[in-house]
């Protein structure tokens, strides 16, 4: 028989040989967007299926090209937008969910900001086979900011895929990094591409189509999904008409224009908008109240319910006269406001890319997406937690409404799905439609 201390001597080399093996391999994981830290609430963490993804190019014929108007005359164009399609996939032996996506930094109308190309990984299996033996899966569509791109929220499209949702995000011509043009393209378009893209992606699920998505979409149970210029527009789409003075102001920037003023409240052509296979709206930071594209009428037009996040700090929205004032003032829907503490504009992106660290980089490469209060690692999971619970419930009719209804202040007890201590920072509002 051995002596004791030979057998614990034995016994703690193994133990740190069994540490070492663990943490070398646990450090050597790559951290890829959208990956859930050790202190990610609970629904942050992916779903069951496997996710796969594609890219589309969509063209809207015969459309307003405002940015030649001239004298209140409009000629007409054809919008190309290019797509990026995210979906439960069916994997084949060996294949593997990770892909590089193609990304640039910089904007293509500031001379200061050259466009700079970089990749960053995302967890999906490119042009992999979807899964055509579970039925129909909802449809999310999403829109990005200005300036920004289909790539803005792979973290939140490659997870909500994950969880048995079909997420198409589109990129908005003349809005762009690449092709970032004059702002009032951007005004005037943001909700048209939104529901031609839904309605492109209903005629592709069709069975029958001759599209991979081909008998798989579920356009009637639809949600939209906009962060800041993104969320003016989802907010459109669901019924919250602009106000005259957008109108009077887009006029007079767009050659004479008046072609905004059918997406203006009570205007016949925005009534006919009004989709019923939209169930739900997740706006992060939307543009436009502080600046009075919205007023008291156009909000009551919103009746689909809405999600809001915000930043308690946000100075491209603004908060109290912005984003807060849309949630006091849309009182015909059933609606939540969360609220980051000290947080400014960037609570839905990705976090930044390491290329966007290196030396020389102009400032707003690197704060086009981080935040000085927040981990936006962090915000990331939060954001991926959230809206699961808002869409599982609307969309999937899923019992997660302990996630929602839960103390306004993060504070002062610890919120459900979260682990003790770790829920700080933050308020939810929620308010019933009156």
């Amino acid at each position: 028989m051995k002596p004791l201390l030979s057998n614990n001597r034995s016994f703690l080399i193994l133990t740190i040989v069994f540490q070492i093996i663990f943490f070398s391999n646990f450090y050597a994981q790559e951290f890829v967007f959208g990956d859930a830290l050790p202190d990610a609430p609970e629904l942050a963490k992916r779903g069951i299926y496997a996710v796969g993804v594609r890219s589309d190019v969509f063209i809207h014929k015969n459309q307003i090209d405002v940015l030649n108007s001239k004298d209140g005359i409009d000629p007409i164009y054809d919008r190309d937008l290019k797509v990026e399609i995210w979906y439960p996939a069916s994997l084949k032996e060996g294949e593997q969910e990770m892909v590089d996506y193609e990304q640039v930094m910089g904007s293509s109308n500031d001379p200061k900001r050259p466009l700079i190309p970089f990749t960053f990984k995302g967890r999906a299996a490119r042009d992999a086979a979807p899964i055509t033996d579970q039925g129909q899966f909802p449809l999310i569509v999403v829109s990005h900011g200005y300036l920004g791109s289909r790539l803005l929220l792979t973290y939140l499209t490659e997870n909500l895929a994950s969880k048995g949702y079909i997420v198409v995000a589109i990129d908005h011509k003349e809005s762009t990094f690449q092709d970032a043009q004059g702002f009032h393209s951007t005004l005037l378009n943001r909700p048209k591409d939104i529901l031609f893209v839904l309605n492109q992606m209903a005629i592709k699920g069709e069975k029958g189509s001759a599209s991979f998505l081909s008998g798989i979409v579920n356009a009637d149970n639809s949600s939209i999904i906009g962060y800041s210029m993104g969320g003016y527009g989802v907010l459109n789409v669901g019924g919250a008409g602009y106000s005259a003075a957008l109108a009077k102001f887009f006029g007079g920037m767009a050659g004479g224009s008046k072609s905004i003023e059918s997406l203006t409240m009570n205007h016949p052509d925005h009534i006919a908008m009004f989709d019923s296979r939209i169930k739900a709206i997740v706006a992060f930071a939307p543009w436009g109240m502080e600046r009075g594209i919205w007023d008291a009428e156009g909000l009551k037009g919103l009746k689909i319910p809405t999600f809001l996040i915000a930043g308690s700090l946000d100075d491209i929205s603004g908060y109290e006269k912005g984003i807060k004032a849309i949630y006091q003032g849309a009182t015909n829907a059933d609606r939540y406001l969360l609220t980051y503490e000290n947080a400014r504009h960037n609570v839905a992106p990705n976090p930044p890319a390491p290329e966007t660290l290196a030396p020389g980089l102009h400032f707003d490469e690197y704060y086009r997406y981080a935040e000085p209060s927040w981990d936006e690692r962090r915000l990331n999971n939060i954001n991926q937690h959230f809206v699961t619970a808002f869409l599982g419930i609307l969309i999937k009719g899923e019992d997660y409404s302990k996630y929602l209804d839960i103390n306004e202040n993060s504070n002062e007890s610890t919120w459900p799905g979260f682990l003790p201590r770790s829920s700080t920072g933050m308020e939810l509002l929620h308010a019933n439609k009156q």
